[in-house]
């Protein structure tokens, strides 16, 4: 348990991070296995939302930088993805970034934003909105288990 509590922040800030960006990896997990272990449900929530979100931003900046190749070589993500993300992105407009959390979707979605130029606080918002209520949810999903 010593080691758990050492690591356990950094960890889930890790592991938030690496599921926005380069990994398919489910920081939800990492953050029920915390909550059974009676860390602080808000310091959980804060820390999984701020590395989900800076991993939305390092997408962000990679579509700003016209960087689709790198995205697709690095991030394992076709060109149909992304462009899907764009066109969903042009139909529902900027408020489709509140699911930038959703899986297999949501991190196209950021990089297109990124593509688009959609204004940084507009994006910081909406992601952080979707990204804080994904966790709300998880957190009363576990610990009303």
């Amino acid at each position: 348990m010593e080691i758990l509590a050492e690591y356990s922040y950094w960890g889930l800030f890790l592991a938030s991070f690496l599921a926005a960006t380069v990994l398919p990896f489910s920081s939800e997990v990492v953050l029920g296995i915390l909550l059974r272990h009676d860390f602080s449900p808000s310091a959980m929530v804060f820390i999984a939302t701020s590395g989900n979100v800076l991993g939305s931003v390092v997408n962000y900046g990679l579509g700003i930088l016209g960087t689709r190749m790198v995205f697709h070589k690095f991030f394992r993500r076709s060109g149909r993805e992304t462009g899907r993300a764009g066109r969903r992105f042009k139909k529902y407009g900027v408020f489709s970034l509140l699911f930038a959390w959703v899986p297999v979707i949501g991190d196209p979605l950021t990089v297109a934003a990124g593509i688009l130029k959609v204004n940084f606080i507009v994006f910081l918002l909406l992601v952080s909105i979707g990204k804080f209520l994904r966790y709300v949810f998880v957190c009363w999903a576990v610990l009303s288990m």
